[in-house]
């Protein structure tokens, strides 16, 4: 198995998961590998010659997207597409990690492989273009995992966002009308390496299991910390960011009997707050 983007958060775990399950993994991390370097890409993966290919490089700047569109869509779509295409000539299968922000957020039930996608913001324009990237430079090898709401101990996330402004203050504001599905690292990459092995065509949805607001998630984060800090709910509009996020972005599964069904997204929680608070 071959890592793209392993210092990421994702990609630490994932190389870490892979590990424990006696697979080997060569991880590259930005520094070792720029994917918009067709060449560096090329020559790498065809160097190391690997049976899987896991692209978790990508621009995760969501409000950063909206002033920098043409970079965003380098790294998220051009890139993907030249990592798929150096993997299919490699012969080697192709997963790729998109997001939850394909959607619009106009649903009121989860979302499932099928449903029509249309994105609000430039981030996630560019993590569709993606999707279209590595359908085409791969079309016959090819799994493409959207995820929703990442969260670790090895990268900035949400959780680590709020346990500091929650020691700094005595109250926090966050939004409660965008409603999603918490995902911790930990448990996403373990799937990884699963369904890497089992190769599911085509487009999967896999995310922390059960939904919740920012308010909520940030409720249920302050709540374990012990800290003395009041959350209060508040809306969108009262905390307008550049790039609007959908309403409602809760990812369900068409493909049930295929994929790896993730632990909730509570017990995700509990496993961060066990490793970051546990090692304060």
């Amino acid at each position: 198995m071959l890592i793209t983007g392993a210092g990421g958060m994702l990609g630490q775990d994932l190389e870490a998961a892979a590990g424990l399950a006696g697979i080997e993994a060569v991880g590259l991390r930005h520094a070792a590998l720029d994917i918009i370097d067709q060449p560096a890409v090329e020559a790498a993966i065809s160097h190391s010659k690997p049976d899987v290919v896991v692209n978790c490089a990508a621009w995760t700047d969501v409000d950063g997207a909206e002033a920098e569109f043409a970079a965003a869509v380098a790294v998220n779509g051009t890139a993907a597409g030249n990592v798929a295409r150096a993997a299919a000539a490699a012969g080697a299968w192709m997963v790729h990690i998109s997001s939850d922000y394909v959607f619009d957020g106009s649903q009121r039930e989860p979302y499932v492989e099928s449903d029509p996608t249309a994105p609000l913001s430039a981030y996630g324009r560019s993590k569709l273009a993606g999707e279209t990237e590595v359908a085409g430079g791969a079309p016959a090898a090819h799994t493409i995992i959207r995820s929703s709401w990442l969260f670790g101990t090895g990268g900035s996330c949400f959780p680590k966002t709020i346990l500091r402004l929650a020691a700094e203050r005595d109250q926090l504001d966050v939004v409660d009308d965008q409603v999603g599905c918490p995902t911790f690292t930990g448990h996403l990459a373990g799937a990884l390496v699963e369904l890497a092995q089992r190769r599911p065509p085509g487009i999967v949805h896999l995310a922390g299991t059960g939904s919740c607001s920012w308010y909520e998630f940030a409720q249920e984060i302050v709540s374990r910390s012990g800290l003395d800090c009041q959350v209060r709910s508040v809306p969108s509009t009262a905390m307008p960011r550049p790039a609007p996020r959908p309403a409602y972005s809760v990812l369900g599964t068409e493909r049930a009997a295929e994929i790896p069904r993730l632990p909730s997204w509570t017990e995700g929680l509990e496993e961060f707050m066990s490793s970051t608070v546990g090692s304060r």
